[in-house]
């Protein structure tokens, strides 16, 4: 056992009252007609020990309303529930979100009203108004297997306005991870803190320091929003089926972006022109999208940078100051 990870019953030993175990995700997917997909990214967690130390550590309070991308069969999404928070579930596969009321319904009746489910891309979700109320699940029109699954309620009463999620909590695709939290965290900022479970490698790019060898693009990024750190690591035994690659936990907490007269996307255009070519210095990668390699090094010097540094030398406030100095990004420059 990894010394970052508790110490639960994995495999098919019983799982706590309520949660699900091994033998239970197996028999609830058979029951779906659900085969994990490599495309979904689906793995399913089957341990109860480990789904509650992910809510511990993720420090979920009664009565908060939670996030959650990808609940698939809902093994994390019963531990939120049954610490007392209001969960509001986006789940892409439409047959696993017509199941998931009913999954809740079945192993913790006293918080089922507490669960909203909306079938739809976590990309999608551009504020707080895209997300369900709790007790509330919408479907995508008419989908095959989510009306026999679980009958939609009727769409939520908007005069009170949209729920206001204060965390995230989530095991995301490992093929989706970055995207979906760099999509998120803009598009609801009340969101304080996150707390996903991530292919090890992207956690490490998520919470490299600049300098390290695994800083990069996600890393600069995310620090626009937040400060991430890995906080733990999940042993593969506690998935089914059991991936190739290794978990991590990270914790992301949010703060105030860099004070600059740059916008965003004007900032994450340097990042990404910056990362284009790493191994190239500043005066070199940022050649293009300044004009030419004199007119990079010009807006770098101004910026009190040093035009022979990689940008991987570089945190967020530093890129900020060069994007104050040089022109406008070319069009079709990633901006998220």
């Amino acid at each position: 056992m990894h010394p970052h990870q508790d110490s639960a019953p994995t495999g098919d030993q019983v799982a706590a009252p309520g949660l699900l175990g091994a033998g239970d995700v197996r028999r609830l997917a058979a029951s779906l007609g659900v085969r994990p997909t490599k495309t979904l990214g689906q793995n399913f967690v089957h341990d109860a020990g480990t789904v509650r130390r992910i809510v511990r550590a993720a420090g979920v309070e009664p009565g908060e309303t939670v996030l959650e991308v990808g609940p698939g069969l809902g093994s994390l999404t019963l531990a939120l529930l049954e610490a007392g928070a209001d969960v509001l579930a986006v789940e892409i596969d439409p047959v696993l979100a017509g199941a998931l009321p009913g999954t809740v319904a079945s192993r913790l009746p006293h918080r089922a009203a507490h669960l909203g489910v909306l079938h739809a891309d976590a990309m999608t979700v551009t504020g707080p108004a895209d997300l369900p109320g709790v007790g509330v699940t919408i479907p995508a029109a008419d989908l095959p297997g989510v009306g026999s699954a679980a009958p939609a309620t009727d769409p939520p009463d908007r005069a009170a306005g949209p729920p206001v999620p204060t965390s995230i909590v989530a095991n995301l695709p490992y093929n989706v991870a970055v995207p979906v939290l760099l999509r998120l965290l803009p598009s609801l900022p009340s969101v304080r803190r996150v707390m996903v479970m991530v292919q090890a490698e992207v956690a490490d790019r998520l919470a490299a320091p600049p300098g390290s060898r695994t800083y990069g693009v996600p890393s600069a990024k995310a620090a626009w929003y937040a400060r991430a750190e890995r906080v733990g690591t999940i042993s593969r035994t506690v998935f089914w089926p059991v991936p190739n690659v290794d978990s991590a936990l990270v914790r992301l907490t949010r703060r105030e972006p860099p004070t600059t007269t740059a916008t965003r996307a004007e900032v994450f255009a340097v990042v990404d022109a910056a990362f284009s070519q790493r191994r190239k210095t500043l005066r070199s990668a940022l050649a293009g999208w300044a004009g030419s390699a004199a007119a990079a090094e010009a807006a770098v010097r101004a910026a009190g940078l040093d035009p022979t540094l990689r940008g991987e030398r570089l945190d967020i406030t530093e890129f900020s100051r060069i994007a104050e100095r040089l022109p406008a990004p070319a069009s079709g420059t990633l901006s998220e």
